[in-house]
């Protein structure tokens, strides 16, 4: 396979970039398990930062079960499916997005991107490069879990927002993945995103508690455990739910709901860390 690339997208080299560029700030979405609201919290966050003036990409990395389309109710006629095989460009397959920013969209369904083989890893790594010096913001949607595939686009990333909800489950999964990006890639800080939240300050408490068994138990190969950052909490909404009936995104359809402005306080958050 083999990534087809339009001539302005190589104009630079990814390995030799002009003292001049300015590469994107790369941030992974993931979670420890599906159902936590990890793609409504990318788009969402995708379109809060971009009213903050900033050009954002949502990479789909969920490779074979992609579901961003969904979410923003994009029929997509080109995905990432097609650049890898040569089928279309690059350039063709950046799509535009309600909310200002824009998508690069994965397929549904393709068992060949289950595994990490080393075509998938290239071409990844090679669209991301790619990509990176025509945006501010790189959000990666990865898929749920600590799969190779998952743990790859992660690796890409410069920062790492873990999104759970307070459920024990949740919490749990999101402790094993704090706990294999700290030993396997050397995280010493990651960020936290509590969705779900019925009472205010649950988001902060519960980052705390997961602190708490973090110190105990995970140790990077540097010798210390982790930060989590908590960049903040989205409450239980009945307008998430209805916003993710209509395929639309909560700041638009409810921009003065309790849950927009819990995605808003986020992106708040995240920029700030940027600029401390």
């Amino acid at each position: 396979m083999m990534v087809s690339m339009s001539s302005s997208a190589m104009t630079t080299p990814s390995n030799t970039p002009s003292s001049t560029t300015r590469l994107a700030r790369t941030v992974a979405i993931t979670s420890g398990k599906g159902g936590v609201g990890k793609t409504f919290v990318s788009a969402n966050l995708a379109a809060a930062l971009t009213r903050q003036g900033l050009k954002v990409l949502v990479l789909d990395a969920d490779l074979g079960l992609a579901n961003l389309d969904v979410v923003l109710n994009l029929y997509p006629k080109i995905t990432l499916h097609d650049v890898f095989t040569g089928k279309a460009q690059l350039e063709e397959a950046i799509l535009p997005a309600p909310g200002g920013f824009s998508v690069l969209l994965a397929g549904s369904g393709l068992v060949e991107y289950s595994r990490l083989t080393p075509e998938v890893r290239d071409q990844l790594f090679n669209i991301m490069e790619a990509v990176k010096p025509r945006f501010d913001v790189l959000l990666i949607d990865t898929g749920a879990g600590i799969s190779d595939v998952v743990l790859y686009a992660v690796s890409l990333a410069h920062e790492v927002i873990v999104v759970a909800t307070p459920e024990p489950t949740s919490m749990t999964d999101a402790y094993a993945t704090i706990k294999v990006l700290s030993s396997q890639q050397s995280r010493d800080s990651l960020n936290l995103v509590v969705n779900q939240v019925t009472r205010s300050g649950d988001g902060r408490a519960i980052c705390n508690q997961l602190q708490q068994v973090v110190d105990r138990f995970v140790q990077s190969p540097s010798g210390l455990s982790p930060k989590l950052n908590f960049l903040g909490d989205v409450p239980l909404d009945t307008s998430v739910r209805e916003a993710v009936q209509k395929r639309q995104l909560l700041l638009e359809l409810h921009p003065g709901s309790t849950a927009s402005q819990g995605i808003v306080q986020v992106a708040t958050r995240l920029l700030a860390r940027q600029a401390a």
